[in-house]
């Protein structure tokens, strides 16, 4: 099946103005994702009694929904994303509200909610729909002066950093301060007002350090590396230095066998270990092209909406990239985030491909005023 310039299909009109460079570095992603996958998760696997490819089954479980999502949500017209997303933020919501009353702690925190043999993580779906719904108030407001916008944003906001630090999931609740913040510069709100959220960041990460233990002991593992999280960073380190620039060979790591988040939180120790410091590289480029490539796409847009919601999308990917990767490099405490697309988890294959399905649909080439409100 050939698709041409002229093919007015649904199908071809997106084959034609997606951005296919976009769409082939986030393939590329998932796929090192699984290699890294099968190669980390059989040895944490056989630690906690699982047969050896119980996260990789479960990987694949969640892998075509993901590129399904995604490949979809890219199909749909702005109007659309802002529904879906609208909606999608309501069901975050409602999500977070019930994790404290029915998820089981783990490390300190209840995150997760069990739907049968499956298990969601409702922050995760919080953060991507967040961002395009505050751009939607932010790009009304901006529209209309009469319109309560950066109001119904607050109290948003204040609503889902509520939720989240009642877990507590003080990581996930900076990203939404980074999506908000960068959204609000975009849009032209006074540098004043971007430092007074800047300075009640640093006193919500004060306060969380004084009230919530596992915060605490991050820092000071982070500060003084002899247990815990400090462990895992300095034998992902260790493994890092290893693997050298070409690795030990596919297999032949051995990090995976004591690091309890070999799979997870620090993947990439796995990869330095057996693929080496290129293949890191590879990795780290792919993520910084799909960053630097969307927002070379987003400045060419006409509509304020599309360009602080692709902002605030593209923040929170690479922003999410960035701590993982400092974590394994001990560049800053642990904050239990996922490296997107190749870490190991469910909830955040599927919220990321629905933010980088939305980041596909926004930017795609459109001709006049198609596909924008009038």
């Amino acid at each position: 099946m050939s698709l041409t310039r002229t093919d007015t299909s649904v199908l071809g009109r997106w084959w034609w103005t997606v951005d296919r460079w976009s769409v082939a570095a986030l393939m590329a992603l998932i796929g090192i994702g699984l290699v890294l996958i099968v190669t980390a998760s059989p040895a944490v696997a056989e630690r906690i009694g699982a047969s050896s490819f119980h996260f990789v089954r479960r990987q694949f479980l969640y892998l075509l929904p993901s590129v399904a999502v995604m490949l979809s949500v890219s199909l749909m017209d702005t109007q659309t994303v802002r529904r879906l997303s609208a909606i999608g933020l309501l069901l975050a919501l409602a999500g977070l509200a019930l994790v404290p009353m029915f998820a089981n702690e783990i490390k300190g925190s209840t995150r997760w909610l069990a739907l049968g043999p499956l298990t969601i993580q409702p922050s995760e779906f919080a953060k991507p729909t967040f961002a395009v719904v505050a751009a939607w108030m932010l790009s009304e407001a901006r529209a209309d002066a009469k319109f309560p916008g950066r109001v119904i944003v607050g109290v948003v906001f204040a609503l889902v950093a509520s939720l989240m630090a009642i877990e507590p999931d003080i990581g996930q609740t900076s990203v939404i301060i980074a999506i908000l913040g960068v959204e609000a510069l975009v849009a032209g709100l006074p540098m004043m007002w971007v430092a007074v959220m800047a300075v009640m960041a640093v006193m919500g990460g004060v306060m969380a350090y004084i009230t919530f233990a596992h915060v605490q002991a991050r820092v000071l593992h982070f500060l003084e590396p002899a247990g815990g999280d400090g462990y895992q960073v300095t034998t992902a380190l260790n493994a890092l230095r290893h693997g050298g620039l070409l690795g030990t060979g596919p297999g032949e790591g051995t990090v995976k066998l004591v690091l309890p988040d070999a799979h997870t939180d620090f993947i990439l120790a796995v990869a330095g270990e057996e693929f080496g410091a290129i293949a890191c590289l590879v990795i780290v480029a792919l993520f910084a092209f799909v960053v630097m490539r969307g927002f070379s796409r987003l400045i060419r847009q006409d509509s304020l909406f599309v360009l602080l919601a692709g902002s605030g999308l593209l923040v929170q990917f690479g922003l999410q990239a960035i701590v993982n990767m400092a974590t394994t490099l001990r560049l800053m405490p642990a904050k239990g985030m996922t490296l997107p697309f190749i870490s190991y988890g469910g909830s955040s294959m599927l919220a990321l491909a629905l933010g980088m399905g939305m980041v596909l649909s926004l930017t795609r080439t459109r001709f006049g005023r198609e596909g924008w409100d009038a």
